[in-house]
């Protein structure tokens, strides 16, 4: 059984040797992450967590949804994903916080809002991560658990077929997400984005 450090030396290798030519690789997700950042009903001076960033994409629309009054952080295990994202210029969206979304520096419910790019199949302890996440985040804040592509589409594209472990199929997802903390709002999983959003419970 793998301990938590080796998952999180497995992520930090599996991203560092990627990240110089991420963005190069996916150059037409920015519509959908900015789609994404819209459905998740932000507000002038929220405060919002991107949970691992990775190069930033998500932080121009983030930044651009609450404005200049609100705070925009975006945390990631990786060093190479956040020199990439300070590279694209995206540390100008954003502060940008070397940290473990498992373990996260920030108070209990000083935040009104969490982005999670592609974070759910990284995590080693689902249940107890989405947890953390919950907890930095104040009651009926929310939640965006987002890819660029669907289940499907991204199985195909890793070789692979979808199977019923999976836990972003939606009978998996909700309970997963209710017992951390909360309810799941709606369910996309489309060919071209996935994307579920949850209300943080009482």
């Amino acid at each position: 059984m793998r301990s938590m450090s080796d998952d999180h030396t497995h992520v930090q290798e599996f991203f560092g040797a990627r990240a110089a030519d991420w963005d190069s690789r996916f150059p037409d997700d920015g519509p959908a992450y900015a789609a994404a950042v819209g459905d998740l009903g932000l507000r002038a001076g929220d405060r919002v967590l991107d949970a691992g960033c990775g190069t930033g994409r998500a932080l121009t629309p983030l930044r651009a949804a609450v404005g200049p009054s609100g705070v925009v952080v975006g945390v990631d295990l990786t060093p190479a994903m956040l020199a990439a994202a300070v590279r694209a210029g995206r540390d100008r969206a954003g502060r940008l916080v070397l940290a473990d979304v498992t373990a996260l520096p920030f108070r209990s419910a000083s935040l009104d809002a969490v982005f999670a790019a592609g974070l759910v199949a990284h995590l080693p302890r689902p249940e107890e991560n989405l947890g953390e996440l919950a907890r930095v985040v104040r009651p009926g804040g929310t939640l965006a658990l987002f890819h660029p592509i669907g289940r499907a589409a991204l199985a195909a594209r890793q070789g692979r077929q979808v199977t019923p472990e999976d836990l972003r199929a939606e009978r998996n997802l909700g309970p997963l997400l209710a017992g951390s903390g909360w309810r799941m709002t709606s369910y996309a999983d489309e060919d071209a984005r996935f994307l579920a959003l949850a209300v943080r419970e009482t």
